[in-house]
């Protein structure tokens, strides 16, 4: 079992935090088709990005690898229970958060 949190990053991988490059890129990879998810995720950017976490932005990556359509069901719960459970942790906690924005 290994020491780290969930939502800890591997320890050799940069502080998304540190690195004003990767916050930057980030911000750009989350720009989406749909409006919907672009408006949320633009909140969602605007409340928290200063105190995201190396392991939250893991979990934002792999929201951000699904489709725009798929996206958007898990954030509005329109999507089955199993697509919301193959998620990551760090994934759902993130999902979470962009329910709340």
């Amino acid at each position: 079992m290994s020491d780290t949190t969930p939502l800890q990053a591997e320890p050799h991988l940069a502080s998304h935090q540190g690195d004003e490059v990767k916050r930057r890129r980030l911000r750009w990879r989350a720009r989406r088709g749909l409006l919907e998810n672009d408006l949320i995720l633009g909140r969602f950017f605007d409340a928290h990005e200063a105190r995201l976490t190396d392991g939250e932005v893991l979990g934002l990556d792999q929201l951000l690898d699904l489709t725009d359509n798929d996206l958007m069901d898990l954030i509005f719960c329109r999507a089955a229970a199993e697509k919301e459970l193959a998620l990551e942790d760090q994934a759902r906690h993130v999902l979470g958060m962009l329910r709340k924005v």
